[in-house]
């Protein structure tokens, strides 16, 4: 048996458990498949938190240092921002593992900062206040049960999946149109569809919910089918940049 520091065995029991962290790090039990998908699943939850933690810090920086949000669509700021919060608090009320939701929290958290300095690049200090009001009486909303019951909370993350999606749906056109994706990120692109991927796996294997399942894999087929227009075009030059060239 082996016998691992303290400062080691205790969050890994917070980790995985006691009986998985008997198993594969005392008994070392490779065989043990059901504490190994456990392992991988919170393996891959702290890999997708840590990359949400950061993943709008370049728009925000840009946002910054432009002092201008130009060609950002405040609306699908909020309804992505409203998605966000209300997937968190669905998952916070039902007490699931951080390591399966926890980017919400930091998603959520860099999308009130980017629209704040939407309104406040925009010199619209009144909706600036009534957006910051908003969010503190909506974020108390979210987190009463007597304001809001689970049922209800329940139904807002269901409406949440076909925000999310018919967020896709314009790009997914436009590149089509375009036949090229022109400035759309390949690293966010891979980078999203590899995170709704791996949530699927997550939610499999550590939650027991049908409303989270299905939104991370309609999720998965939108940002797969970006993935393969990324991949398809990426040496053909869009209609759209042909038209600029013959522009300038």
């Amino acid at each position: 048996m082996v016998q691992l520091p303290d400062i080691i065995k205790y969050p890994a029991i917070n980790l995985i458990g006691e009986t998985c962290y008997t198993s594969l790090a005392e008994n070392l039990n490779i065989s043990d498949t059901a504490c190994l998908k456990l392992l991988l699943s919170k393996g891959l939850g702290i890999g997708i938190i840590l990359a949400g933690s950061i993943v709008k810090l370049p728009q925000i920086i840009k946002i910054m240092t432009a002092r201008s949000s130009r060609g950002l669509s405040f609306e699908s700021m909020v309804l992505e921002t409203c998605a966000f919060g209300i997937g968190l608090a669905y998952n916070l009320r039902n007490g699931n593992p951080f390591s399966t939701f926890g980017e919400a929290f930091f998603l959520t958290i860099q999308n009130i900062i980017i629209l704040l300095l939407m309104l406040y690049y925009a010199n619209r200090n009144r909706d600036l206040i009534i957006t910051f009001i908003s969010m503190i009486i909506i974020t108390y909303s979210l987190g009463s049960t007597e304001l809001i019951s689970d049922s209800n909370l329940a139904f807002l993350q269901t409406l949440c999946i076909p925000l999310s999606l018919f967020s896709k749906f314009p790009q997914i056109i436009t590149n089509y149109k375009n036949e090229g994706t022109g400035q759309l990120s390949a690293i966010a692109t891979f980078g999203f569809t590899l995170g709704s991927l791996a949530r699927i796996f997550t939610t499999l294997t550590e939650i027991d919910d049908n409303i989270i399942l299905v939104g991370f894999l309609l999720a998965s087929l939108c940002n797969c089918i970006l993935s393969g227009q990324m991949i398809y075009y990426w040496n053909v030059e869009s209609k759209f940049l042909d038209k600029d060239k013959k522009e300038v």
